[in-house]
């Protein structure tokens, strides 16, 4: 099945904006925009609003919709961006994804941890993922999701050998919605030295969450060890007044 016609646009609207195509910051209205898409005007609308939450762009009232400067200026460093989908999928430079070597894949039975974080009970078992992801071929990220057999079953190592978010929404129209984020740094271990080419004084970053689904489901308990010179977050909050 083929994704959204608003994540296509989305897509290729952040694709323009990488390549600087709008003049002055300022993109074309919606009327204009779903005419040169050839889509309803509620599917541009729904794009441009995933790029409001991402702090892509910005709408100021009575003038139109613009790109973000600090986001632009920020673009061609490695960063995640905030938003609906899972972190590791959010990641980019250049526009570009990076590429996923997956490690390991099994069924195990879930910790007390996991048990907690996922809201199963003891006997429940979960899928662990590791994975590994690289950019130009160099190292960045080490990946650890336990996601309930219980609420996605039937995934395989194609399946986690990409996108698992991408999966839910194209095959079980479901999304990604909600997270729980902490973030940290701590010494690096033998492995994150071994798979991440840092030297023994080097530290890790750590990107510690569990992700929701629509319907309000953890989806995935996650562990992200990133390479310190690449972990940069970036987050677009609204501060509405009461």
């Amino acid at each position: 099945m083929s994704e959204p016609i608003y994540v296509t646009v989305q897509a290729d609207l952040k694709q323009k904006i990488y390549q600087g195509e709008f003049a002055n910051l300022k993109l074309p209205d919606e009327r204009s925009l779903a005419e040169q898409y050839d889509v309803s005007r509620s599917s541009i609308k729904r794009a441009l609003n995933v790029l409001v939450q991402q702090g892509v762009i910005f709408k100021k009232r009575g003038s139109g919709t613009f790109v973000n400067p600090l986001y632009l200026k920020n673009h061609a460093i490695f960063q995640h961006e905030g938003s609906n989908l899972g972190v590791s999928d959010s990641f980019r430079v250049d526009g570009k994804a990076p590429a996923i070597e997956l490690i390991d894949f099994k069924v195990i039975p879930a910790t007390p941890e996991q048990q907690q974080a996922l809201f199963l009970n003891e006997g429940d078992f979960v899928y662990e993922i590791k994975r590994l992801r690289r950019l130009e071929g160099v190292p960045f990220m080490i990946e650890r999701g336990y996601v309930p057999i219980s609420v996605l079953p039937g995934l395989n190592r194609d399946i986690v050998s990409g996108s698992v978010y991408e999966y839910i929404e194209k095959n079980k129209h479901r999304s990604v919605t909600k997270s729980f984020m902490t973030i940290m740094a701590e010494p690096s271990t033998e492995e994150d030295q071994k798979l991440l080419k840092l030297s023994e004084n080097e530290p890790v970053g750590i990107m510690e969450g569990i992700f929701f689904m629509d319907d309000g489901t953890p989806l995935e308990f996650s562990t992200m060890r990133l390479h310190y010179k690449y972990l940069r977050y970036n987050a677009f909050v609204s501060l509405d007044s009461e």
